[in-house]
């Protein structure tokens, strides 16, 4: 039986003709690739890659299937998935079925047996580009047209599309035996989690570390957040472009200086937005679990596991009292900051992996060392969590 087949077609004029793997249909996002060569269930259910079409640059991707334990988030987000090889028989024992019927079942247009190193010289060169992918339109023309007529990430608010409806609790930590090992935290901490597209790992970190997590929607005003309480603020990753997060932003700003913050990624655009600074579009943005980062405060390098396609502007941040704390190797962008008043921090990276190391999973300690003292984490503040942390993976 012939395999169907399926079209990605690119805003330049590209288009590129392969093997349709997943569900049928045509969908439009943004073109971006990740470099990791596994984890390709936990991207495709990060909440971060909504609007996004991931070529995903390693050759085969789904040679050990998906698994219940291995999901990000409720369902997949993304727009379409690029690969050059689909392994159709996967092999691992926990597997609970192949990556083909794990798009089906969720909709997910996904293209094998095209040139992902063309298409990622391509998006490397020219930056980013407007896509659509199909199933269905066989015209080159029309396809290249609605990759055109796409919007883009700028100015959309993707977050209301993969934010919760209503608050709840979450109280689980690590249950996978591969996990990073618990740390039996002694005191708790009333968190508010503010959920902007937030991945479970991080929860699991927060329960580890020593927080008892109230989730909210990203759209939650102040008041709200504050009427539970809560010791520490933490606010998520998420997709898209943080500017039109207004709702976020507000009521960031009425919490700085009421209640310690820590933001991971989006988390991170939006509390540097709230103290006044700036954000803009990198040019093919930070995918993968293999970005070297530089931690400013300690002088260590951690490999961390990125995905964002904005930035804050470094300058403007610091003249709100933004102290830079972490640098990405790469192209120097800013990747961390603390401020020289307020019981901020925030990185751009994902230090709760999933996937990638766990070089930067300190920093959900420092967020505990943060709401014990009432100040940002300094030096001395990482130095000592990373130790702690260490030691408790030598001895795990």
């Amino acid at each position: 039986m012939p395999r169907r087949v399926c079209k990605l077609a690119l805003e330049d004029g590209t288009v590129f003709t392969g093997a349709a793997f997943g569900a049928a249909g045509t969908h439009v996002g943004e073109v971006c690739f990740n470099t990791s060569m596994a984890g390709y269930q936990e991207i495709l259910t990060d909440p971060s890659y909504a609007g996004q079409i991931v070529t995903m640059t390693y050759p085969m991707i789904g040679n050990y299937g998906v698994c219940g334990e291995d999901v990000e988030s409720r369902r997949p987000f993304v727009e379409g998935f690029v690969v050059k090889e689909l392994a159709r028989r996967p092999s691992n024992f926990r597997a609970a079925g192949d990556l083909e019927g794990f798009l089906q079942e969720h909709g997910v247009v996904g293209i094998a047996g095209v040139d992902t190193r063309a298409i990622t010289r391509k998006l490397r060169t020219q930056g980013a580009l407007k896509g659509a992918l199909s199933t269905e339109i066989d015209d080159d023309h029309e396809l290249v047209r609605r990759a055109q007529a796409w919007s883009g990430l700028v100015g959309l608010d993707l977050v209301r599309s993969v934010a919760p409806a209503e608050a709840s609790r979450w109280d689980r930590g690590f249950e996978s035996p591969f996990a990073m090992p618990s740390r039996q935290a002694d005191r708790r901490y009333r968190v508010v989690a503010l959920d902007c597209g937030m991945k479970h790992n991080i929860l699991r970190n927060l329960v580890e570390a020593g927080c008892e997590v109230t989730v909210v929607p990203a759209a939650t005003p102040a008041a709200a957040i504050l009427e539970h309480q809560p010791q520490g603020v933490f606010v998520s990753n998420g997709p898209g472009d943080p500017a039109p997060v207004q709702y976020a932003i507000d009521a960031l700003k009425s919490l700085l200086g009421r209640v310690p913050i820590f933001g991971i990624c989006l988390g991170h655009q939006l509390l540097s937005l709230a103290l006044g600074a700036r954000t803009y579009k990198l040019k093919f943005g930070h995918r993968g679990a293999n970005q070297p980062v530089m931690n400013l405060a300690t002088r260590r390098v951690e490999i961390t596991s990125q995905n964002h396609g904005f930035a804050v502007e470094t300058e403007s941040l610091v003249k709100v009292g933004g102290v830079p704390t972490h640098e990405n190797l790469n192209d120097r962008t800013l990747e961390g900051f603390s401020h020289r008043d307020l019981p901020i921090f925030s990185v751009q990276y994902h230090p709760e992996a999933s996937p990638g190391p766990h070089d930067a999973t300190y920093l959900f300690d420092c967020f505990i060392d943060m709401m014990a003292t009432g100040r940002a984490p300094t030096a001395e503040h990482m130095a000592a969590a990373q130790a702690r942390l260490n030691g408790k993976m030598v001895s795990g």
